[in-house]
């Protein structure tokens, strides 16, 4: 098993005909300025062989107000074994931005107790950089298969969560959304939503984590975390809506942090007019 979360994509390009090796495209439209999709511009590519792993409208909780919440662990089984993945595949996630929406298909996969699972490094836009194959076309019908979807508790976290960590010193929040947005300066894009950010979190916009798509080195990483959460302390990731969080979730799970959460509803849900405090 490996110990990082990445694979790059002369490791799938080398592994692309293993049996036991399933690739999704987990693809989101961004919605963050200065990132884009390699897909936006005409004509559609795909890795060889990927299927589809919809959490912004199939593999998220039904009937929410929030986008994209986590789904039940019955629902999330029936999704997965309706795309033929199994108990014991190895699963390799990717996006069409580099690293923006897979980060979330890793983390939720782990939160059901899949622990082999990776995020491509540069996702599609590194595949293509290599000239690697690609088809226009995802993969659609499979036999079913036999996964098995395990919660495991704590892994996403309700407000009630966050709202307790803002004065508990074994907590660290930190907010992937801009810097504008943090500080309130800048608009949120919600209509309705309050500007500004969740009492004595941590502003770090997911894009400092990154380089051109691809994971910033540990040594980068470890200066952006280690002076403002230990690895002791639990460290909960917010953003927008529970999307760019998991980039910092697995930023942190790369350099050793263990005690992890993602905040599923983030400002989505902590910025809608109510009792949650909000400072600016």
């Amino acid at each position: 098993m490996r110990c990082s979360a990445l694979v790059d994509v002369a490791w799938l390009f080398n592994r692309i005909n293993d049996e036991k090796l399933v690739v999704l495209d987990a693809s989101v439209p961004p919605v963050v300025p200065g990132f884009e999709s390699c897909n936006s511009k005409g004509n559609f590519a795909a890795i060889i062989g990927a299927r589809r792993f919809d959490y912004d409208q199939q593999v998220c909780k039904p009937n929410s107000p929030l986008p994209h919440m986590m789904p039940s662990a019955a629902l999330f089984q029936e999704k997965v074994r309706a795309l033929g993945i199994n108990n014991e595949d190895t699963l390799v996630v990717y996006d069409d931005v580099g690293l923006y929406a897979s980060p979330r298909a890793w983390w939720m996969f782990r939160a059901m107790g899949h622990e082999n699972v990776f995020v491509l490094d540069g996702g599609l836009p590194a595949w293509l950089a290599k000239a690697y194959p690609v088809t226009d076309s995802l993969v659609e019908g499979s036999d079913p298969g036999n996964f098995d979807a395990k919660e495991q508790k704590g892994l996403f976290c309700d407000f009630e969560v966050v709202l307790a960590a803002i004065n508990d010193d074994q907590r660290q929040i930190f907010d992937a959304r801009s810097a504008g947005r943090f500080s309130g300066t800048a608009p949120e894009p919600r209509p309705g939503a309050r500007g500004g950010h969740i009492p004595s979190s941590f502003s770090l916009p997911f894009p400092e984590v990154l380089d051109a798509g691809h994971l910033r080195p540990p040594e980068d990483l470890r200066g952006l975390f280690m002076a403002r959460a230990t690895q002791d302390q639990q460290v909960i990731t917010s953003c927008g809506s529970g999307i760019t969080a998991c980039v910092l979730t697995l930023a942190a799970w790369e350099i050793g942090y263990r005690n992890l959460t993602v905040y599923d509803g983030s400002w989505a849900e902590w910025g809608t007019p109510s009792h949650l405090p909000v400072n600016r």
